[in-house]
């Protein structure tokens, strides 16, 4: 059973000559996580320390009498649980660029949620949120490297947002988490990145997309990473939907076909002097196309749905490594192992709280494997007691560290008469639903229908199977005890099927884009909690 297992820490010294390059330049941080593994409490004691260190005098730290916080119980007695909204009133004054209001460090920028579930937020960063984050990363790469070293003899692709698209009232940038990542990273990673960031800067998405293939086409690929699995598999039909045009671009190096038209003049000779001509692919499936050892990307949650058809589109039983538990807020699992399903809890960043679904909350050292809980942060950026309003699973541990999976958001359930139907529920069924049918949809999402007898509808972009939603009734049934039992009394209605038009999920994607969401992150509307949710999706019919 997974949720028995013992995770491994290990980062032996042999390897390949990237490996062992990048080891030593962590060995000092190598160290650390060891041993912050072996002692999460005195490690999460000191981060809570160093936070307070720059927020006991700001405006916050003040209301909050946080001087005389001396313990992780003190400093739990001192701030009651906050969202978003409830920090807005401080986050206002930093946006109009007043200091010391969260924090005595300068905020460098803001980072924009998906703003899937709700309206973007503006997340504020700092030096040191941003130096724990970045070693995070290093060692997630450097695990990557050690159990695939091929990765390291050719370019690493990946999908950002810009890193900064707009700016406050204060005059402070507003950005991507992505692009803030890519543009961070040492000079000597980032050569390994084959699309040139400007491509990253392009208005729009078509084009922008046509483009990052174009350029990715004429390069040796070895690893491919993207935080939701449903934009590799919108680049892998886009291959296919473009491969007439991107032969011809290929054959006479240039960028001038299909979206490529589109591009302005200035943007066309800025990209002709990196663009090379390239042998045609015969199969346009990656796998086939190039080398490519890896793919990294969520695994967890309602992305285990698109993870199940990768190997399909990709070409190939590719290997998939989890990106962790992450989110604009910060890191907070990092995956150690291509078998892991989440990751070890990042004891390094960020002090981490857990609350069960009876109210208890519990420092990372109480908490139980096979137990859920939503996760609470506070981090060097100046979120206190932040409901990050997400849930995760305990599935084991490494040394005395929690190992966690991403389970879902809180408070996105169906429920109608007490069956608290999940995200990963609905995937999970459909999933199920769609190998019993041999049938694989674009996109999907459920909602439920109210009357007197409320019921499932599933919105369905590919033409569903006649008896799709009979079939999916008899998963969620096996998934969901309390749906099964609501449907036996007939106090939930069968469920039904919406066939909706091809391409609005990718209307969707676009939407969300266009409104500020980051690239690679927005993630198909797995369940639409109410008609606003509903109609944002069916008026791109």
């Amino acid at each position: 059973m997974e949720n028995t297992l013992k995770f491994v820490y290990d980062y032996p010294s042999t390897g390949s000559d990237e490996y062992r390059l990048l080891r030593f330049g962590l060995r000092s941080k190598i160290a650390s996580f060891g041993q912050a593994l072996g002692n999460p409490l005195v490690t999460q004691k000191k981060r809570l320390d160093l936070i307070l260190r720059n927020g006991r005098n700001s405006e916050f730290g003040i209301q909050h009498s946080l001087k005389k916080v001396k313990s992780l119980e003190e400093y739990r007695q001192a701030v009651p649980i906050y969202c978003y909204d409830d920090l807005l009133p401080f986050l206002q004054k930093t946006f109009v660029g007043q200091a010391n209001i969260l924090t005595k460090e300068r905020i460098i920028s803001f980072m924009e949620t998906s703003g899937t579930s709700g309206k973007p937020k503006h997340i504020p960063v700092t030096k040191s949120w941003r130096t724990s984050i970045a070693i995070a990363q290093r060692l997630w790469i450097l695990s990557m490297m050690r159990d695939f070293p091929q990765i390291g003899k050719g370019k690493a692709l990946t999908m950002v947002s810009p890193a900064i698209h707009g700016e406050t009232e204060g005059g402070i940038p507003i950005g991507s988490n992505t692009g803030r990542m890519m543009k961070e990273q040492p000079w000597w990673i980032r050569n390994n990145y084959p699309i040139p960031y400007e491509v990253f800067l392009i208005q729009d998405i078509e084009v922008m997309q046509y483009t990052y293939l174009r350029f990715a086409l004429q390069e040796n690929i070895t690893s491919w990473t993207t935080a939701n699995p449903s934009m590799i598999l919108l680049l892998c039909r886009r291959l296919i939907e473009w491969q007439e045009f991107l032969a011809k671009d290929l054959f006479d190096g240039t960028i001038q076909n299909g979206p490529g038209a589109n591009l302005s003049t200035n943007q066309r000779m800025q990209f002709s002097t990196r663009l090379k001509k390239t042998c045609v692919p015969i199969d346009w499936r990656p796998g086939r196309i190039w080398p490519l050892s890896l793919v990294a990307c969520w695994k967890g949650g309602p992305a285990s749905f698109f993870v199940e058809q990768l190997s399909t589109a990709l070409g190939g039983e590719i290997p998939i490594w989890e990106v962790g538990v992450t989110a604009s807020e910060g890191y907070f699992a990092l995956p150690l192992g291509q078998d892991w399903a989440g990751g070890v809890l990042w004891t390094l960043g960020h002090v981490m709280e857990f609350i069960d679904d009876a109210g208890e909350v519990y420092w990372l050292w109480e908490l139980e494997v096979g137990k859920r809980y939503r996760l609470i942060i506070t981090t060097e950026a100046g979120l206190y007691r932040y409901d990050l309003n997400d849930y995760i699973e305990v599935i084991g541990f490494c040394k005395e560290t929690p190992v966690v999976r991403f389970v879902g958001k809180a408070g996105r359930f169906l429920n109608a008469v007490g069956e608290k139907v999940s995200e990963e529920q609905v995937s999970l069924a459909i999933r199920q639903t769609c190998l019993r049918l041999q049938f694989s949809p674009v996109g999907f999402t459920a909602r439920l229908v109210w009357g007197q007898i409320p019921y499932i509808e599933i919105a369905v972009e590919g033409d569903p199977p006649t008896h799709f939603a009979s079939v999916f009734d008899e998963e969620l049934r096996k998934k969901n005890i309390e749906y099964a039992s609501k449907r036996k009394s007939d106090r939930l209605g069968s469920p039904r099927t919406r066939s909706v038009s091809n391409g609005i999920y990718l209307r969707f994607r676009n939407m969300k884009i266009a409104n500020g969401a980051p690239l690679g992150q927005v993630k198909d509307p797995i369940i639409a909690l109410n008609e606003r949710e509903w109609q944002e999706l069916i008026d791109l019919e």
